[in-house]
């Protein structure tokens, strides 16, 4: 079948079939732009897709960022030594019985948009401001979100920080990344001063796995700008997704670094003995020691006892439950090296513990008025902050069995506050509230009962199991036994005994990891020593591009036909590259030509777009949006003038692009030259 992009109809084409001879270009043709005539030189059908190896580029050492929601963190190994994990030095302040292993993701910039202060050193600094002096500083918090609920996320995308002040977001992250960037070479400095600046460190940064592509490309662009790598050093820069470096890490753990929710002891909401997981995997490890191929298989991958004691070919899930999502991905594992394969699409959603958080505030709302809390956030931003910390305590206590209620402080500033506003004090309005699961204390606290703060908890908890349930109810993940909780949010005891209650029933075994916090973080620096670990993943949507086709009666609508020059086109074909939740493997490359409209043609542009269905035939289809642009740069054609009244060699631009990696990519060669041609696809174009 023939098949010619929109933007041209002049084509090459493979072949000595009269289907596939050139298509003169017809003028006036339908979405034609000036700059992007091109053509393809293969048919519709898509050639095999070719596997190829990823080329790795060298490094000394790995350097990890977990950009959290809620906390953020780095954490590195040398090359020679990659399992040797080192994490990021002991931050200055914290929290009352926090571990201080990662800091909050605050931001904190000076009235003139300068960088200050990022973390504990930002946060406290900020609260200690004059109250008037603080509403000229920008501070952000839990900025992250902003990224994944914006539907039209561009460069020029604005962030607003606590005072109402807004700045681009790009260059909040480039900020924060410059911050990690600064602390982590100065580390590296220091422990190995011998260790060369330039081709040293592979960067690594973590993001959901539900993220689309425009959010990915975001934080490469703020990596850009905040000089982690160089646009040309672009290899030296992974993407990580959050619940893949979870499972990375979780399958080097041993027996005694885990532990089974099913073991906790019954009504005490503490952790019981772990006898559960190592009596149940006794027997499968003396088995498999009396198995040379299971031997073979545990030494070649390298994995720990638990992963040792798994069949080839089980399957799990792990549920990354963050500051600001909840992202889930199912896993087999494969030998003979212990590789992990991905079985269905990243799912999940905006269930994490910022939700949690937001509740409190609506709490707030009801009792002393929205509108008073909107005022008090937007001119006392430094107490509001106060506040948050001090609901922060109180909410990591909570759990199912917490004996006693649970005291929140007031800041003075937020009692002095509403006594001016309204006229009476925050006591008077506890008592005229229908609120009732709330008291005053006169200690300057409200007093929450238990119950009341696992309300808070219920509708993102509650979204957490449905994710997970509507995931196991998939066809293609039967058969999973072992559920790995993992994430910020996963440290809270109302979250496990929540999931455990829910899942433990059916026979699904819930674990989650002591350093259940870090997991990420330290699988990514795994992770970013072996990107290869994950051999096949899942597309989560459907990408191809717009084409003209041959006009067939019957099977083309007549709405779609076009007539140029006497040929009968059909428009608007959706010509697909790959199709949603379709497998594809690490380096598995999609094929095609193209060859550019006119002599001299210095750029191509190639809209791509992407739908959920699978089986869309049109880009007018319900469901199909444009969602990026393929960019080829294309240097003079070699060669002298064309002899009188031959016409010009065609020029093939041969595209190769890989959709089973962590990010698209795409890469390009003038096939008359062998040479290189620079490719990029931009999704924040739109």
């Amino acid at each position: 079948m023939l098949a010619v992009p929109e933007m041209g109809l002049q084509g090459l084409y493979s072949g000595s079939s009269p289907e596939r001879s050139p298509v003169p270009s017809p003028p006036g043709s339908p979405r034609t732009q000036e700059s992007c005539g091109i053509a393809p030189l293969t048919p519709s059908q898509s050639p095999k897709p070719e596997a190829r190896a990823p080329q790795q580029a060298p490094f000394s050492v790995v350097v990890a960022i977990d950009f959290g929601t809620t906390s953020s963190g780095y954490a590195f190994s040398f090359a020679s030594d990659p399992e040797a994990i080192h994490m990021m030095r002991k931050w200055e302040g914290g929290d009352p019985g926090v571990a201080h292993q990662k800091t909050p993701t605050c931001l904190l910039l000076t009235p003139e948009g300068a960088f200050h202060s990022f973390g504990y050193t930002a946060r406290d600094y900020y609260h200690d401001l004059d109250p008037e002096e603080a509403r000229d500083w920008l501070y952000f918090e839990k900025f992250k979100m902003k990224i994944h609920s914006a539907t039209d996320l561009t460069l020029k995308t604005q962030l607003e920080a606590v005072n109402g002040k807004k700045m681009p977001a790009l260059e909040v992250f480039a900020h924060a990344l410059r911050f990690f960037k600064e602390h982590a070479l100065q580390e590296l400095r220091d422990q190995c001063p011998s260790l060369p600046e330039k081709d040293t460190v592979r960067w690594v940064l973590t993001v959901p796995a539900i993220w689309k592509q425009p959010a990915k490309q975001f934080m490469r662009e703020a990596a850009y700008l905040a000089g982690l790598v160089s646009r040309e050093d672009a290899e030296q820069l992974l993407i990580a997704l959050e619940p893949e470096a979870a499972s990375v890490y979780c399958r080097k753990l041993r027996l005694h670094q885990l532990v089974d929710l099913s073991s906790r002891a019954p009504g005490s909401g503490r952790l019981g003995e772990r006898r559960s997981i190592d009596s149940s995997f006794r027997q499968a490890r003396e088995q498999l020691r009396r198995s040379r191929h299971s031997r073979t298989f545990l030494v070649e991958s390298g994995v720990g006892e638990l992963w040792a004691e798994m069949q080839a070919g089980d399957r799990y899930v792990v549920a990354d439950c963050g500051g600001g999502t909840v992202d889930l991905t199912v896993h087999q594992l494969e030998q003979p090296h212990g590789t992990l394969k991905e079985l269905y699409k990243a799912s999940g959603g905006p269930c994490g513990a910022v939700g949690v958080d937001l509740a409190f505030e609506q709490l707030l709302g009801r009792i002393f008025g929205e509108d008073f809390i909107a005022t008090f956030k937007r001119q006392r931003p430094a107490a509001w902050v106060d506040l948050t910390i001090a609901f922060e305590a109180c909410k990591r206590t909570a759990g199912p069995h917490h004996a006693g209620a649970l005291n929140i402080s007031l800041p003075f500033s937020f009692i002095d506050f509403y006594r001016k506003q309204r006229g009476h004090n925050v006591e008077t309005a506890l008592r005229r509230s229908s609120v009732n699961f709330v008291k005053w204390s006169s200690q300057g606290m409200l007093r929450m009962s238990c119950e009341a703060m696992n309300d808070l908890f219920q509708p993102m908890v509650s979204g957490i199991i449905q994710h997970i349930e509507a995931l196991l109810a998939r066809p293609e993940v039967q058969g999973v036994k072992l559920l790995f909780l993992v994430g910020g949010f996963a440290e809270s005891a109302v979250l496990q005994h929540a999931v455990q209650a829910a899942l433990g029933a059916r026979g699904l075994r819930v674990v989650v990891p002591h350093d259940v916090g870090l997991t990420i973080l330290k699988g990514a620096v795994l992770f970013g020593q072996a990107p290869g670990v994950v051999r096949v993943r899942r597309s989560p949507l459907t990408y191809g591009v717009g084409v003209l086709n041959r006009f067939v009666a019957g099977r083309h609508p007549p709405d779609k036909l076009l007539v140029r020059d006497g040929r009968r086109w059909c428009t608007d074909v959706f010509e697909r590259f790959v199709a949603a939740e379709q497998s594809v493997a690490l380096g598995e490359e999609v094929l095609r030509s193209y060859c550019p409209a006119r002599p001299g043609q210095r750029r191509v542009l190639i809209n791509l777009y992407c739908c959920a269905a699978e089986d869309a035939r049109f880009i007018t289809d319900p469901g199909v949006r444009k969602c990026g642009a393929l960019s080829l740069e294309l240097e003079p054609a070699e060669g002298g003038p064309h002899a009188a009244g031959a016409p010009p060699s065609r020029r093939e631009i041969r595209t190769a692009m890989q959709f089973g990696d962590t990010e698209i990519k795409v890469t390009a060669v003038d096939v008359s030259t062998n040479r290189s041609v620079r490719a990029a696809i931009d999704f924040l174009s739109n």
